[in-house]
């Protein structure tokens, strides 16, 4: 039977769960997946302007860490709200509010001219994007019931090691070979090429995405019932049932400390890794873009492999804990010796395999708590508050190259953190997490 087709009626409730699968994934994720590449490589982009940019407008480390970090401050304070205007207007009119409006501040980025536009920018941009990825989170969870989202989760955020896969020798390519062309920096016209196409992108969220599983024409009666009586009885193993629950369980907080821990992995290396592979001895940015790469393409293949054997295995608790003390162990090598490029090379690529596939596993905790009602505002309490760690490692790298003129401390302390994170996923109870 074709990805596409509507269910036999002679299908098993098996084959009837795994065609509406293959459908709601057919008719989803290639349009969230090139949206959450721009959203993540409008991030990141920062790190490869870096030398460029801070040479041209003379911006210390201290500074480009505090303007890094301040995308997240914004996140922090602007994600809760962001993702109940999505609740009242719907997914699809809000997510394509935020692309057209982060698009247009991420292409803003040009026009930079001292700190304080780039402080005032990177803080507009974090607001922008605030409500994108845990608005997203939750209209996945309404799509797809829990044992099949370890593998959807990893399939949509494999955006984030493919924005480094790409934008590493995209952004590398532009800044080598567009420098000063038509009187633009390299930089400039990295922010021009990778910022304009989402503004574009959100027109087409707007015409296509669907709001909800009930209203589309692709999925027939059969499946939609069946879709209605997993959630349903999903539904009923949620101890997150209000609002206020959010803030009183001691779960959700343990959920905040974990993702802080894993938030400490993925802006290290999105924020620092091509300054760090340039401090290896690597000279060019053409080169540094390319091997900025080997990390993001090794995470793509760990991810996906390790969404689909948590789903396989029905296991959630290690197979986040186990990448994230390979982060830890990754970028406590990358510090040990910042001069020698291979040392450095093989400690990005397996901080970016354990960073990579954290990300995606996290998330498939929080709805074991959470309800339908509490999941918008609790996904963007925790996202909101993981932000902070996303503000501190940029931020706090930056702080210690300037004061000891080497990033081995910070890597070394950060190592801890992560590691401690990792830990701290064997304190949630296999019997709620695991689907």
């Amino acid at each position: 039977m074709s990805t596409l087709e509507h269910a036999s009626p002679a299908q098993s409730p098996a084959e009837l769960a795994d065609a509406t699968h293959r459908t709601i994934t057919w008719r989803l994720m290639p349009l969230l997946l090139v949206c959450y590449l721009f959203a993540h490589l409008d991030r990141i982009n920062i790190g490869f302007a870096k030398m460029q940019m801070s040479q041209d407008l003379q911006l210390s480390d201290t500074v480009y860490g505090l303007g890094a970090g301040l995308f997240f401050i914004a996140y922090a304070l602007f994600g809760v709200p962001s993702n109940l205007m999505l609740e009242r207007v719907g997914p699809r009119r809000w997510i394509a509010t935020l692309m057209v409006v982060w698009g247009a501040l991420s292409t803003s980025m040009l026009l930079i001219e001292s700190s304080s536009a780039f402080y005032l920018l990177r803080f507009a941009l974090g607001a922008a994007e605030a409500g994108f990825f845990p608005g997203i989170l939750v209209y996945l969870n309404r799509w797809y019931p829990a044992g099949r989202r370890a593998q959807v989760t990893a399939l949509f955020a494999i955006a984030v090691p493919l924005a480094g896969v790409v934008g590493g020798p995209l952004s590398g390519a532009i800044l080598a070979f567009m420098h000063d062309s038509a009187g633009l920096r390299g930089w400039q016209w990295m922010f021009l090429l990778e910022g304009a196409p989402v503004i574009l992108l959100g027109l087409v969220v707007l015409a296509a995405l669907p709001e909800r599983f009930e209203q589309v024409h692709w999925l027939d009666d059969r499946q939609k019932a069946a879709l209605r009586a997993q959630f349903g009885s999903e539904e009923q193993r949620k101890s997150v049932t209000s609002l206020g629950g959010i803030l009183t369980s001691p779960a959700i907080w343990l959920l905040v400390a974990v993702y802080c821990a894993v938030m400490l992995a993925v802006n290290t290396l999105a924020f620092w890794m091509p300054s760090l592979i340039h401090g290896a001895g690597i000279g060019s940015d053409a080169s540094v873009g390319l091997l900025s790469a080997l990390p993001y393409l090794s995470g793509c293949v760990f991810m996906l492999a390790c969404g689909r054997s948590s789903d396989r295995q029905r296991e959630r608790r290690w197979h986040l804990c186990i990448p994230l003390l390979m982060a830890a162990a990754g970028i406590a090598i990358t510090g040990l010796a910042p001069q020698q490029p291979w040392p450095v090379l093989a400690g990005l690529v397996l901080a970016g395999m354990g960073a990579s596939a954290a990300l995606p596993m996290f998330w498939q905790l929080p709805p074991a708590f959470l309800n339908t009602r509490t999941q918008a505002a609790g996904i963007a309490l925790i996202s909101s508050l993981g932000s902070i760690a996303s503000f501190a490692a940029p931020y706090f790298i930056g702080w210690v190259r300037d004061t000891t003129q080497s990033a081995s401390l910070a890597l070394y302390a950060l190592a801890v953190f992560i590691t401690l994170g990792g830990l701290l996923v064997l304190r949630t109870r296999a019997a709620i997490v695991n689907p």
